[in-house]
């Protein structure tokens, strides 16, 4: 049956308690089986050829070395397949670089061909013998460059926002802040690189591949071949790594698809790390004019947030991070704007926090900043302009808890202690900094469904097309049909990752949790309902006459109020001798009535937090840092990071720690570390792998301390789930920034802070 209305009310029992990983031993054994790792019979093996200029055409092809490897198959180009498959729909910014399509160049790294053989050895030597013959042009690489064509942001999906008089309040502001910041190009590089397998059985396509988004490869992959969706299954079990990078469709796929067809057998592709950033998504380089206006007590009267984006020549991608900041602080006059600037680049895409990350470091920045010119303490700064509603529509906020995290956090970091003066804290050579800044991310949640058998015997089973991507979503499943059902965790086996199975949403937006939890709750929820109403319409039973309503299960049992107890095995058997089943869809209130049929298509049909009718939903934080930064040296170390959450009902608190204390490692390569370098010259990468392309390593990480808030929210979804993947890194970048200016008196606004910023 399809189920929908309100959830049941119901106390938690497992949500909220520490629980191991169900497919952790699984894990750590080697027996989870990632797309990478799948086995397929007589697989041939793919090597891509991308490009070695960033815009011109690509003339053609010498193959006469590549034919004369022992062991080659076939050679895929626009000479041969060019009709043969569509580019990929994009999941925001419109149309997309082409690769096979056509001869044109769009950037440097597109794949331009396809080299199969019977082996990966003799798929590479095939490739690194194919001469390829371009004509190239002058390309534009970033910001600046010549030939980059810039134009306002012209999206749907987005808002740019204008409240009061932002510029004339601004104008006679007592106290300004304008000043400019930068954020870098950054790519994901998750473990797993992009690997596709694929193989046809008749007209039955199966596609092995690390995704967030299953049914979105699905639909998307149908699209590029002009083939039914039911025709096309995907399997992703496991992820391994994705950031975002994986949350939607390629060109690879599609090609490798061609060539199984092209040679009647499976095709695998792996392709190379260095492939990685240019045939995937990544994080564009931003760029931001950022003025604050305030009274002499720090209030603001003026915010005005204009951005720069890069994308590629086709696209209008871009993330908008303006729909968060001019949200943060309670300004009665406020201006946003977002401009593109194309590029010949490949298309960026969603990498962790897309928005809040790059957007939120110059306005954290800047509330430093202004604290500074006051003499106030930057938290008093931020509790003198919360605002009491959302500052751009007016909507109450479902909750908001900033300044308790502040509170919270700078109590068990020792805040007090900081003298404000910069420069003043020392220990030997080392000058010693504290920083702070804000956190925020959008509460979001979307369409799913789920399918859950429960046994007499007391096992249950859970079946929905779900995403692991090493957040534990295995484990909040069980965790949650656990706790509606009444069972011991253990009792709950869960599969997810198959176009086979019901579709769920997106693992991307810190949507996931929420979205797969309610349409899995919903499903327990008509088994119970199914299970009570039986035992109440017996005369025979223990529960004769009894309000079904007021029945659960719990501890392997149907329970009454008054405390009336009947084995699972009987209640199941008065409706069945075998198992019960339902399906339950989760439709949030604010979707169209549609929305499951509109992902089985592969869309996505989500409820953003921030453009929601009835409230402004949001996840909270504060960080603190502390910097040491040697004076003769300026090495920078950061000996202790601490982050304080506000995010709702936290399923797993075991997983959500691993979750926020992540992101702000990752907050701390991004500040000190983490830069895509690119020749401007040629528009191309040149540190295009994991040994030049810095992050953050043991060596550079000191105590890092998370602190989860308790927060009960029953405004923004019936658990009261907000999300945690994104925030744990949003405004740690700003909080180190801010942490050097203590330090030394240094403002540094362009990103990463390095030691040459500070001689």
């Amino acid at each position: 049956m399809t189920i929908q209305g309100p959830i049941r009310p119901q106390p938690f029992s497992l949500i909220g308690k520490p629980a191991t990983r169900i497919d952790g031993a699984a894990k750590v054994t080697g027996r989870a089986i990632y797309p990478s790792d799948e086995s397929v019979p007589h697989a041939a093996n793919a090597y891509l050829i991308t490009s070695s200029v960033a815009r011109g055409r690509v003339v053609g092809f010498d193959l006469s070395e590549t034919r004369a490897v022992p062991g080659f198959l076939d050679f895929l180009s626009h000479e041969n397949v060019a009709s043969e498959a569509k580019p990929p729909k994009q999941m925001a910014g419109g149309e997309t670089t082409t690769t096979l399509e056509s001869d044109r160049v769009w950037h440097d790294g597109q794949i331009i061909g396809v080299v199969v053989a019977d082996s990966f050895e003799a798929a590479r030597e095939a490739a690194f013998k194919v001469h390829v013959r371009t004509e190239a042009e002058t390309p534009a690489a970033t910001f600046g460059s010549p030939g980059a064509e810039e134009e306002p942001r012209e999206d749907e999906q987005k808002e740019d926002f204008a409240v009061g008089d932002a510029a004339a309040a601004f104008a006679t502001a007592e106290v300004t802040v304008d000043a400019w910041y930068d954020t870098p190009t950054q790519h994901h590089n998750p473990i797993e690189l992009f690997t596709t397998t694929c193989a046809w059985n008749g007209g039955q396509l199966t596609i092995w591949e690390p995704s967030q988004f299953v049914y979105g490869l699905r639909g998307n992959v149908a699209q590029q071949l002009g083939i039914d969706p039911e025709s096309v299954r995907v399997v992703s079990k496991f992820v391994g790594g994705a950031f975002g990078a994986k949350g939607g469709a390629t060109a690879r796929t599609a090609w490798i698809a061609i060539a199984a067809r092209r040679l009647g057998r499976p095709v695998k592709l792996v392709a190379t790390r260095d492939q990685g950033f240019t045939i995937a998504t990544y994080r564009a380089e931003t760029r931001h004019h950022l003025r604050l206006g305030a009274d002499a007590e720090g209030r603001l009267t003026s915010l005005i947030h204009e951005g720069w984006e890069v994308t590629s020549r086709p696209s209008y991608y871009n993330v908008s991070g303006t729909e968060s900041t001019a949200r943060m602080y309670a300004a009665p006059n406020i201006l946003t704007r977002v401009n593109i600037v194309h590029a010949d680049r490949s298309t960026p895409g969603f990498m962790r926090a897309p928005p809040e990350q790059p957007y939120m470091f110059p306005l954290e920045c800047a509330m430093d900043e202004l604290a500074v010119t006051l003499g106030v303490d930057p938290i008093e700064l931020r509790r003198r302009n919360e605002p009491a509603r959302d500052p751009v529509t007016g909507l109450a906020f479902s909750s908001r808890n900033l300044m308790a995290c502040f509170d919270a956090g700078a109590a068990q970091f020792g805040w007090k202690r900081r003298d404000p003066r910069p420069g003043s804290m020392r220990d030997g050579d080392w000058l010693i900094g504290l920083g702070c800044a804000s956190a925020a991310y959008a509460s979001n949640i979307a369409g799913s469904t789920a399918r859950v058998i429960l046994r007499p015997d007391g096992e249950a089973q859970v079946k929905l097309a779900g995403h692991d991507v090493g957040t534990g979503a295995y484990t909040v499943v069980a965790i949650t049909a656990a706790d509606r059902l009444g069972l011991a965790l253990e009792k709950v086996r869960v599969e997810m990752g198959d176009t086979e199975l019901p579709p769920a949403s997106l693992a991307a937006g810190s949507s996931h949790t929420a979205s797969i939890t309610h349409a899995v709750t919903r499903a327990c929820d008509a088994l119970t309902a199914q299970i009570a109403a039986a035992a109440t319409a017996s005369n025979a039973g223990p529960f004769a006459g009894h309000d079904p309503d007021r029945l659960s299960l719990r501890d392997g049992f149907l329970v009454g109020p008054d405390g009336t107890r009947e084995p699972l095995a009987d209640a199941v058997g008065r409706i069945s001798a075998g198992a019960l089943e339902a399906y339950a869809e989760n439709v949030p209130d604010g979707l169209p009535l549609d929305a499951i049929g509109t992902l089985y298509q592969g869309q996505l049909p989500i409820l953003r937090g921030q453009k929601r009718k009835d409230v402004t939903a949001y996840s909270y934080g504060a960080h603190f840092v502390e910097v040491r930064i040697h004076r003769r040296t300026c090495e920078i170390r950061v000996p202790r990071m601490l982050g304080a959450f506000a995010a709702g009902t936290i399923v797993n608190p075991l997983t959500a720690r691993s979750q926020f204390m992540g992101g702000m490692i990752w907050g701390l390569g991004s500040a000190l570390l983490e830069k895509t370098e690119i020749d401007a010259r040629a528009a191309r990468y040149t540190n295009d792998n994991i040994a030049e392309y810095q992050i953050a390593v043991n060596a550079d990480v000191g105590e890092v301390e998370v602190m989860m808030l308790p927060e009960a929210d029953d405004a923004v979804n019936p658990l009261g789930i907000k999300g945690i993947g994104e925030i744990g890194i949003v405004g740690v970048n700003a909080a180190i920034a801010n942490a050097v200016f203590h330090a030394t008196g240094r403002r540094v606004r362009r990103l990463p802070i390095r030691i040459e910023d500070l001689l």
